[in-house]
């Protein structure tokens, strides 16, 4: 079967709205994005610096208002917060188109695209690469390279005997001199785009269709990209000052030009997190790493106190934008998670479910990063978000296995014969794709290795959704997972929420697979029996609701635009009554330090207060809207145990839980042949999703990349943060 369209036909506002997007994203990606991206590659040459950039600055600079940061304030920190913006509205327009609308999986060009994402490199040490990451990660490379090669031949090509012994060095000691700086130049470049992926809620990642969680690698490249670079930047220095008899200039901080010391500094931090990132470290030891990794704070303010907040503006955008992200993070997590109730499976497994506003809508595999202040103040962990906005509308679930430390210890927090009555939890999310493409599959097969099956939960849910309340056809869905011994079975019956009893099960074709590698015979040697356990939270504890309200682009633009505004006026204020009386644009007086220091001190205080008065007035909204629900419900108010579940007991006989246990087959004493049976489905297309452990999304990668099928497609989706 071809993939189904929901509605055949849209209305006409949505025709409206699906012409808009297009513009927009024309607009965002040919215009300001390759506009901007074209400008970083014209940089090095000598048309930029001889000529565009000095008739930019004499239209800029000459201002009293932004001073020296004029022309970098118009050339690369507007088009990409402009960029956010046209993001921010591209997805509000996204989310009034409420119909589930798939393509035909037939359809040629998208078959042509689907080749480019399928997996091009497996095992190397950038992991799994589809064939759009690879071209972009060549093109990018290529850049850098252009970049580097372009400085060197321009600047080389000024450096003589001449010029050299008039400054007492040698040929070979100005030329590293040259390299030095320019190595730094090129550093920046990758550190301009270094925080983008990290920005959780970020406008722009969305717009190209990524999500934070999928985008990490691309923040590891370019973490190693910037200490390899700023490593080798900072080494030529020394070896140039030592070779030329000038190493007090690493003790230098020069008024008006560059600190030394403050780069210095900033290498260091910088060293310390690589250190810490390496693989091995950050998985045996986590915490060393998620602690030293607070020290990008520093990083970055040394970093601008050394090169000063005009050159700055070039890596400003990102860094912006991930300020504006970490400050919302930072007062969501202010209020305390109403925990409601948890189902605790025998396989050190358990599954929290929190009160969550019906206004939160969230798609399929998102993620949502929980604190527990009394495990770990400072510990934050993301667990992928099983429940389903719509199927599930007063309630948000994750699932936790104990594996680590920190889960271990909540795990025996909740698992105790006399638990505590209330856990105090911080939240922070959800976070996931904008968007989901599941249906133009005509199979959908799924792959998991132990915990890995949670985000499949989210899944098969929202097919349930599609399937029942929707009237969808759906794809056919196949589940296959591997569990290291019986008890781990148990994770089978999370597919299924607690108040499952009024779910269909017969509208979707659903087919479970279930491998226990290390037992060869089923064991009911007195397991215990999964278990709910119901907790009573404070009147303080809220339910977890949209941060910026329903209109969360719209918001999120509102902010973008209006601190971007207020930090101009600040810094203009600031500039005009108190750097200009003193300096009169010499860049030669005023400290420049102080002026980077000033600078901060403005994005800082515009980011925070103009978010906090949007959350402040959002989260008084959601409140008055969620007393007005539990004025309308009577006796059981939204997020007791009474509205929202049924009884377990009553739960575990349903006909859902027998439909999903006839859907399921166990297998014993083996692991399965994944390449014969990704095979063997058939149909125009074949969605293969993996998650679980690096081993087994090598195999699957390499398995949809052989080229043996074409109707295979490996989606590129990561799960693991």
């Amino acid at each position: 079967m071809d993939a189904q369209v929901v509605k055949s036909s849209s209305p006409p506002s949505h025709v409206g709205i699906h012409v808009m997007r297009a513009a927009i994203r024309l607009l965002a990606v040919f215009v300001v994005f390759l506009g901007s991206l074209f400008v970083w590659f014209m940089m090095p040459t000598n048309t930029y610096s001889q000529i565009w950039r000095l008739q930019i600055r004499q239209k800029t600079n000459s201002s009293t208002y932004l001073g020296s940061e004029g022309s970098n304030i118009v050339m690369f920190t507007f088009p990409i917060l402009f960029l956010a913006l046209l993001g921010c509205v591209f997805l509000h327009l996204g989310k009034k188109l409420n119909d589930y609308k798939v393509e035909s999986s037939s359809n040629g060009t998208k078959n042509r695209f689907a080749v480019w994402k399928k997996p091009m490199l497996v095992k190397g040490p950038l992991g799994i690469v589809s064939g759009i990451e690879l071209a972009f990660f060549i093109m990018f490379i290529a850049l850098l390279i252009w970049s580097f090669s372009t400085y060197l031949h321009n600047s080389f090509a000024n450096i003589t005997p001449k010029s050299a012994a008039k400054n007492h060095e040698k040929i070979w000691e100005s030329k590293l001199d040259s390299a030095a700086l320019r190595l730094g130049l090129v550093g920046n470049i990758c550190l301009a785009f270094l925080f983008f992926p990290v920005a959780r809620g970020s406008s722009i990642l969305a717009l190209f269709g990524l999500t934070s969680e999928g985008s990490i690698k691309y923040h590891i490249w370019l973490g190693h990209l910037v200490m390899l670079l700023f490593t080798a930047h900072g080494v030529c220095y020394v070896i140039y000052w030592a070779a030329t008899g000038q190493i007090s200039e690493m003790v230098q901080w020069d008024k008006t030009g560059i600190s030394n010391i403050a780069g210095e500094l900033s290498l260091l931090f910088g060293l310390i997190m690589w250190a810490t990132a390496i693989p091995r470290i950050r998985r045996k030891i986590f915490e060393l790493f998620f602690y030293t990794h607070y020290l990008y704070i520093l990083f970055m303010i040394f970093f601008i106190l050394h090169v000063g907040m005009s050159y700055s503006c070039m890596m400003l955008p990102g860094f912006y934008l991930f300020l504006v992200d970490r400050f919302l993070r930072f007062l969501q997590s202010g209020t305390r998670a109403r925990l409601i109730c948890s189902r605790v499976l025998p396989c050190e497994a358990l599954e929290l479910n929190f009160a969550k506003s019906p206004g939160l809508k969230y798609n399929p595999t998102s993620v949502m990063f929980i604190n527990v202040p009394s495990i770990s103040k400072m510990q934050w962990h993301p667990f992928t978000v099983t429940s389903n906005s719509s199927l599930e509308p007063e309630k948000i679930s994750i699932v936790i296995k104990a594996e680590g430390s920190w889960t271990k210890k909540l795990y025996q927090m909740v698992s105790t014969p006399s638990p505590t009555d209330r856990i105090e939890v911080a939240v922070e999310g959800p976070y996931g794709p904008d968007s989901t493409h599941f249906l133009r599959h005509d199979t959908l097969v799924m792959v998991s290795g132990g915990s890995g099956i949670t985000p499949f939960i989210s899944i098969i849910r929202e097919f349930l959704l599609m399937s029942t309340a929707l009237k969808c056809r759906v794809p056919k869905v196949v589940l296959i997972c591997a569990f290291k011994s019986s008890l781990d079975l148990t994770m089978l019956d999370l597919i299924l929420p607690m108040s499952s009893t009024s779910i269909d099960m017969s509208n979707l074709e659903l087919q479970i697979e279930a491998y226990v590698t290390r037992e060869t015979e089923p064991k009911t040697d007195g397991s215990k029996p999964l278990r709910a356990i119901w907790f009573k939270p404070l009147a303080t504890d809220a339910p977890i609701s949209p941060i910026l309200g329903k209109n969360h682009w719209l918001c999120l633009a509102l902010i973008i635009a209006s601190s971007f505004i207020m930090f101009l006026i600040l810094i203009g204020i600031i500039t005009r009554y108190y750097i200009y009386p003193i300096d009169h644009n010499s860049n030669a007086i005023f400290a420049n330090w102080l002026r980077s220091v000033l600078n901060m001190l403005a994005i800082c205080a515009a980011i925070a207060s103009t978010a906090s008065a949007v959350v402040f007035w959002n989260k008084k909204k959601n409140a008055m809207q969620n007393k007005q629900i539990q004025n309308m419900e009577g006796p059981a108010p939204m997020g007791t145990p009474e509205s929202l579940f049924y009884n377990a007991d009553r739960e575990l006989e349903s006909l859902p839980q027998q439909s999903l246990a006839q859907a399921t087959n166990v297998h014993y004493g083996g692991r399965p042949d994944l390449k014969k049976m990704i095979f063997e489905f058939k149909g125009s297309s074949v969605g293969v999703l993996v998650s679980g452990p690096k081993k087994l999304r090598h195999e699957v990668a390499t398995i949809c990349s052989s080229g043996l099928v074409e109707n295979v497609h490996f989606e590129s989706i990561s799960f693991s943060w």
